[in-house]
């Protein structure tokens, strides 16, 4: 069955998604991914309210050291601009939280949109959305991987129209494939966006 079939199939459960992408190499979930629209991510964003619960290691698997890269493809349905990489990295504190930025065509107009990546926990409203948020009211304060970018607020120059008080909230689909929906000063941006891990 295709992604597509399966979207549209008002029973689908987050089992059949996963199996869907557990079952295809790296290529083949990009390649499933990359032709999603809107309506289609929206769709796979209420089938993984019922999926086990997002963990840090879906953003950085325990295998990987901490400050060593991740990489995230990621899609969305805005007009331009729809292919970008959210690159992860596990915090050396040994903390339950990893941070990251933005990769991708935009970057050297906004800058990297550094983030930092966290649970959900203790927040009910945050919880309902996702355990784990991308929260770019937060940027790293320790050392990053080599060849990141300089950490800049996202207050500041031309970041603060995109990444200024935004929150992604994120949900697993699979082994690899996670879905996020943006929100601004708590209200809902109407967009999603899917991840999928890059295998090291």
């Amino acid at each position: 069955m295709t992604l597509d079939a399966l979207l549209a199939d008002g029973s689908t459960t987050i089992a059949a998604l996963a199996a869907f992408f557990d079952g295809k190499d790296h290529a083949g979930r990009m390649e499933a991914l990359s032709r999603t629209t809107k309506a289609q991510q929206k769709r796979m964003w209420e089938i993984a309210a019922d999926a086990p619960a997002f963990t840090l290691q879906d953003l950085v698997p325990d295998s990987v050291p901490p400050l060593t890269e991740v990489i995230h493809h990621g899609r969305n349905t805005l007009p331009v601009f729809n292919f970008f990489q959210k690159r992860f990295a596990r915090s050396a504190d040994g903390s339950e939280t990893a941070f990251g930025y933005n990769e991708g065509g935009t970057r050297w107009l906004i800058g990297p949109g550094y983030f930092v990546a966290h649970a959900t926990a203790g927040n009910p409203t945050w919880e309902a959305r996702g355990a784990w948020v991308v929260d770019y009211f937060m940027v790293p304060e320790g050392p990053t991987p080599a060849g990141w970018p300089p950490i800049k607020k996202n207050s500041q120059g031309l970041q603060i129209l995109v990444y200024h008080h935004t929150r992604d909230f994120m949900r697993k689909v699979s082994d690899h494939v996670s879905i996020g929906m943006a929100f601004k000063n708590e209200s809902s941006l109407n967009n999603w966006f899917t991840l999928c891990r890059e295998e090291r």
